[in-house]
């Protein structure tokens, strides 16, 4: 295979933001006098963008409260972005191996691209994608393929010479409905079972390093 572009979802495969997303829906959660979920419970609703979290983790509200529980979760992650996100281990290392092999990189997230570009600013590593979309940035997001299929199309390379890598079966099924080879990480917030969609599956960063090296060599 030829590797040209590696595309990257964002939460739960690069970033652990797990524990600041909690806390940002646990604070609305608080606006509608309802109790605190637990970190294990928020991780299941994660995945398909804000609005659909929140619609999931406030069910009983109307669409006027979910819209001002919208701005209310988005104001405050904005603010805590970081507070206890952190990278996930080796990624750093993992990108700049990728860059110093030439192969062009980009995040192809469910978040939107305001508060991609945020947390990436803020972790120092938004410089080293060549594109940063979001949930609101094309007309569909994942598990529609549109999103990857415009990042590539922009990139001016063919899906076979592209890795989608996520956590989710949104990051999978995406990637394997715009015909690029999918790598699951099974460090991140997806099961097992949702993992099993993808190509291939890596323990780590150095494994998905060692799966694209392969995979290289394969071509």
């Amino acid at each position: 295979m030829i590797l040209r572009s590696v595309l990257f979802d964002l939460d739960g495969t690069l970033v652990d933001s797990l524990e600041d997303l909690t806390d940002a829906v646990n604070h609305v959660r608080q606006q509608f006098i309802l109790p605190p979920l637990a970190t294990s419970a928020v991780s299941m609703l994660i995945g398909k963008g804000a609005l659909n979290l929140l619609q999931r983790a406030l069910p009983t509200c109307s669409s006027t409260e979910i819209e001002r529980a919208l701005q209310l979760f988005l104001d405050y992650n904005a603010a805590h972005i970081v507070d206890k996100s952190r990278l996930y281990p080796g990624v750093r290392e993992m990108l700049e191996v990728l860059q110093n092999r030439g192969v062009r990189l980009a995040v192809v997230s469910n978040k939107s691209e305001s508060l991609s570009r945020l947390i990436l600013k803020s972790l120092g590593i938004h410089d080293c994608f060549e594109s940063i979309s979001g949930g609101d940035t094309f007309p569909e997001s994942k598990p529609s393929p549109l999103p990857l299929l415009r990042v590539i199309e922009q990139q001016g390379v063919a899906p076979q010479e592209c890795l989608m890598v996520g956590d989710s079966i949104n990051d999978i099924q995406a990637g394997n409905l715009a015909g690029m080879a999918t790598v699951g990480c099974s460090w991140g917030y997806g099961s097992s079972e949702e993992l099993n969609h993808s190509v291939f599956i890596a323990d780590s960063c150095d494994d998905l390093l060692r799966t694209i090296m392969e995979l290289e060599m394969a071509s």
